[in-house]
């Protein structure tokens, strides 16, 4: 009774869904105050019925309803509860009505908080959002229903849920990373209600800077949640390896980071509104590719949900529906679009749109990279692969120009900067991190790679011109230190997340220079020596867990003669799939990881292992979660919560 407790909720879901999409746009279009009015109490019914058919979901789950199709393939009776919880999710079907239930998560928080918004402006916000869930809704509910049954007969357990997904890194990943995929949506919601009606000015950026900000913060600590996972449970030591699902959350995360600053320059300035239009359109865009790339059947990935080619034609009308609309909505509105000020060519505006363009050609090498071997596959001209060489060929040399001229950016000005003053700031700051970037790397590896030298030099750039931007705003104040606290919390926002970047590039230029790898045959009693540490093999014990077995290795990890540290590897065999999956064991620390996974049994008590000495590695998702703090600072600045001024409005409306 419950699973179609679920299917009638969703159903509902839709209607409201339809109802939201048609009725306040009529009424923002007629300028009828009723019908406008009917949006915030939809969009609410929207989330209340699709959060009932979630929760209808999860009791099918955690109850072993194994009559239901989805859970009887995604569960087991013997699989621990928290997994039971996130395999509600670690499907198809489960993960997709994820991705609506965060839908509705949105479009309630916009109807929640945007009291100080004109009424038509979230009546066509919210329609827009209603229109995108009628097309996911109608996607769940005829292709990919998750409360489908086995009727009459039903097997009496599951199939499990794949042993690769059972772990804690499902529970917070996939949410994280639909909160950023779906958040685009609001993005693209303000960008089409904009073009509707008009209203292209410093207000509707402020609107919308922050919606877009958080889904950002949700797209940057997902990506990095990836990472830090495929780390840790592939049993390899990899943080990346350019695989297509991979790529699809990155195009869309650094499309939506020229967004943040193209929204921020149309806010301060009133220019750049043609592009951030643009950007909002493909950001979503890239989103909804996303989904395409994972759930078609196109690709083959430890990351993929589906391989119905059916599910994928659905999401990809969805797609050509989604960008062909709108674009063809911009070609028509687009040409109305005026700035509201002009600049000069050496300017904050001019290196901030020559950053997005770097960002934006960035993600289309990504593309490219990505779906090529797809269409070639698709045209029958064979199978080919493009691989890391390629990406990092352009990738590399792109991101670093992009920090060269984010340093320049910090310490620029608005409209108009004196050249001689910004080189004469810049040079000094340039000249101190090229001498960092050769000193540390000497002082550490004994040599000078060019690969940690600029990692080095880059992120002690941009520390410099953040700290010299810092003290030039403090120069005109008696009391530096309550300066500090006087600046905004944007400001502030913003220099954590460039420091963010900076942080990440050391950590991926220190763990691709100077990472030691070694795969060896070891036995019970024998010890090897990697740089400060001594790695002694104990042996191997059975152990019993709750559906799995698991042989376990004993490491001792002795550092200047004394046990310094207990590492426990495992190698594990899943009951009901007998799948193998590796555990690795891993000692962390700011500065380096130790890294052991186990391999296969050689014979007379030896076992292939892996050990690695992985210098910063964590430095990598410590400078994501700089990137979301940052993120969430600006997000809390005090100027997104006050009402639109009288005079906006006019001015909007004129």
């Amino acid at each position: 009774m419950i699973p179609e407790l679920g299917t009638f909720a969703l159903i509902l879901g839709l209607c409201l869904s339809f109802a939201l999409g048609t009725i306040p746009m009529v009424g923002a279009s007629t300028n009828n105050a009723m019908l406008m009015g009917y949006a915030r109490p939809l969009a609410t019914g929207m989330f209340v019925f699709i959060t009932l058919s979630f929760i209808c979901l999860i009791n099918a789950f955690m109850v072993d309803d194994f009559s239901v199709v989805y859970v009887a393939n995604h569960s087991n009776s013997a699989l621990p509860g928290i997994f039971k919880f996130s395999a509600v999710w670690g499907g198809h079907e489960g993960s997709l009505l994820l991705w609506v239930w965060i839908l509705s998560v949105w479009t309630f928080a916009v109807a929640l908080f945007s009291r100080h918004m004109p009424d038509d402006m979230v009546a066509r916000v919210l329609a827009v959002m209603g229109i995108v869930g009628v097309g996911f809704l109608s996607f769940v509910l005829i292709t990919s229903n998750p409360f489908a049954r086995h009727l009459p007969n039903f097997p009496a357990d599951g199939a499990d849920l794949n042993p690769l997904l059972q772990d804690p890194g499902l529970i917070i990943h996939p949410p994280m990373l639909y909160m950023g995929y779906v958040g685009l949506s609001v993005a693209f919601a303000f960008a089409i209600a904009a073009l509707l009606s008009g209203r292209l000015d410093s207000a509707w950026a402020r609107w919308s800077r922050p919606w877009t900000t958080t889904a950002w913060v949700f797209l940057t600590l997902g990506i990095a949640l990836g990472s830090w996972w495929a780390y840790y449970e592939l049993g390899w030591g990899g943080w990346w390896f350019w695989d297509p699902v991979e790529n699809a959350s990155f195009m869309p995360w650094l499309v939506a980071t020229a967004l943040v600053h193209s929204l921020a320059v149309t806010e301060k300035r009133g220019v750049f509104k043609s592009w951030t239009l643009l950007l909002a359109i493909f950001a979503f865009s890239l989103s909804l590719l996303g989904t395409f790339l994972v759930r078609s059947g196109v690709l083959t990935s430890v990351h993929a949900f589906a391989t119905d080619p059916t599910r994928g034609f659905f999401v990809l009308m969805l797609l050509a529906i989604t960008v062909g609309g709108s674009l063809l909505l911009y070609a028509i509105k687009a040409p109305a679009v005026r700035n509201d000020s002009t600049f000069t060519l050496m300017s904050r505006e001019t290196l901030l749109l020559i950053n997005n363009i770097i960002l934006v050609v960035v993600a289309i090498t990504v593309l490219l990279g990505t779906i090529y071997p797809l269409l070639v596959d698709a045209l029958g001209m064979g199978k080919i692969s493009v691989g890391p060489p390629y990406f990092n060929a352009f990738f590399v040399p792109l991101m670093s120009l992009l920090a060269v001229i984010m340093g320049a950016g910090i310490l620029s000005r608005w409209k108009r900067t004196d050249p001689k003053a910004l080189g004469k700031a810049l040079a000094i700051s340039a000249g101190i991190s090229v001498v960092i970037g050769i000193i540390f790397p000497l002082l550490y590896g004994g040599d000078i790679h060019l690969g940690s030298t600029l990692g080095i030099a880059l992120m002690a750039w941009i520390l410099l011109v953040s700290i010299r931007d810092t003290l030039n705003k403090l120069s005109n104040r008696r009391d530096k230190l309550a300066g500090l606290f006087k600046l905004s919390r944007s400001y502030w926002g913003m220099t954590l997340a460039h420091i963010g970047v900076g942080i990440s590039i050391v950590g991926i230029a220190m763990v691709v220079v100077y990472d030691d790898q070694r795969d060896l045959r070891m036995e019970p009693g024998e010890r090897v020596e990697m740089g400060d540490y001594s790695f002694e093999f104990q042996g191997m014990e059975r152990v019993q867990g709750p559906n799995y077995v698991s042989d376990r290795g004993h490491f001792n990890i002795y550092k200047d003669g004394e046990l310094y540290n207990v590492l426990l590897p495992e190698k594990r065999r899943y009951n009901v799939q007998q799948s193998m999956m590796t555990e690795a064991a891993i000692d962390p620390g700011l500065f380096r990881d130790l890294y052991i996974a186990l391999g296969e049994p050689l014979g007379g008590g030896a076992w292939a292992v892996r050990i690695q000495y992985k210098p910063y590695i964590r430095w990598i998702w410590l400078g994501a979660l700089f990137m979301s703090a940052g993120g969430i600072l600006t997000t809390l600045d005090k100027r997104y919560r006050r009402k639109v001024l009288k005079s906006e409005a006019k001015a909007a409306l004129a």
